[in-house]
C-alpha cells in the first residue's frame, strides 16, 4: 500500500510544478488594453453573478464603454498591426482583420 502512495507522490508532484510553472509564465504575459478590459468586465459580470442574456448585455455595453480615453488613429494602427503580425496574417485575411480593427 505504502509502495503506491510513493509511486503516486512521484508521479503527481512534478505534475503539480509544471501546472504551477506553466501558471506563472501566463501571470506574466503582459495583457493588451483589450485584454485586460475583458478580463475586467467579465470578473464585475462574475461579481454580479450574471448569467444568459443580462450576462451578454451587461458584457457587450462592459467592453463598448472606453473610460474616458480613446486610442489615436496611430495607436490604432500600431495595435492592430501587432495584433495582425502575433496571428501570422498575410495576403487577404490580413487586410480582412486590419480593416475590421481599426473600423473597431
Amino acid at each position: 500500500m505504502l509502495k503506491h502512495v510513493l509511486i503516486a507522490a512521484c508521479i503527481a508532484l512534478p505534475l503539480a510544478a509544471m501546472a504551477a510553472d506553466e501558471k506563472k509564465a501566463t501571470e506574466k504575459k503582459e495583457m493588451t488594453p483589450q485584454q485586460q478590459k475583458m478580463a475586467s468586465c467579465n470578473k464585475e459580470a462574475g461579481e454580479k453573478k450574471l448569467a444568459g442574456d443580462e450576462r451578454k448585455k451587461f458584457m457587450s455595453a462592459c467592453l463598448s464603454a472606453d473610460g474616458g480615453k480613446k486610442m489615436t488613429q496611430q495607436e490604432k494602427m500600431s495595435y492592430c498591426n501587432k495584433e495582425a503580425g502575433e496571428k501570422k496574417l498575410a495576403g487577404e485575411d490580413r487586410k480582412k482583420f486590419m480593416s475590421s480593427c481599426l473600423s473597431g
